[in-house]
Formats: C-alpha cells, sequence, structure tokens
C-alpha cells in the first residue's frame, strides 16, 4: 500500500549566505507564488528583494551571485531562501533550463525585485 510521504526541503530564519532574515512586514500580507523559465546561458540583471523569498528548483541548477562575489549554486530539488536586501543575480550556468518556483512573504504594492545598475 502506498504512503503519504512529508519530506521538510528546509527550515531555516537565515538566507543562503547566513544573514538572519527581517521581521515579518507590519499590516495585510500578500503571499505571492511565481514560476520562473532562466533559459541556458541566461544571466538575470542585479537586484535585490524587499520582501522574503524561499523557492523550489526543479529543473536544472542555478549560479546565486551576491556582489561581493560569494556564490551559491542551487541543484534539481533543492530549497533556497533568498538573500533581503543584498544586490546579487541569478545565473543558469548548466545544460538545461532552469525552472524555478519562488514563494514570496510580500505585502500590497511592494515590487518582488527592485532592480540595480
Amino acid at each position: 500500500m502506498n504512503q503519504l510521504e512529508t519530506i521538510e526541503l528546509i527550515r531555516t530564519s537565515q538566507s543562503w549566505d547566513g544573514a538572519d532574515l527581517p521581521d515579518y512586514f507590519l499590516g495585510r500580507p500578500e503571499i505571492v507564488a511565481m514560476k520562473y523559465v532562466i533559459p541556458q546561458g541566461q544571466k538575470l540583471g542585479w537586484h535585490h528583494h524587499d520582501a522574503m523569498n524561499c523557492g523550489i528548483l526543479v529543473q536544472g541548477e542555478l549560479t546565486i551571485v551576491a556582489q561581493n562575489g560569494t556564490e551559491k549554486v542551487v541543484h534539481e530539488g533543492e530549497a533556497v531562501v533568498e538573500m533581503v536586501g543584498t544586490v546579487h543575480h541569478g545565473e543558469n550556468r548548466g545544460d538545461k533550463t532552469v525552472i524555478l518556483y519562488m514563494f514570496y512573504l510580500s505585502k500590497e504594492g511592494l515590487s518582488l525585485s527592485v532592480p540595480h545598475t
């Protein structure tokens, strides 16, 4: 007989670089779920997030690069908690398209990503 299986992928109070996550926003929350499809060789622009977010990489391999040069490689099936307020970008250096589901704990009117030049 098949049984329900539950697997905790991540539980943390820190982003992938070890920084503590901020306190929740005051006011009414908004939860946003996004799917990102990043082709091979594609590099996202520099940006930061004001809202906490985490995600699951369901296909490919994603390299996240902080502005200070620190890198984190996220592999297929892994969970990641993004940096909050720290400039970074993601790039697909792998050999297949990245598919990433991200979940943001935000508030109404707040941008999910703030671009930097």
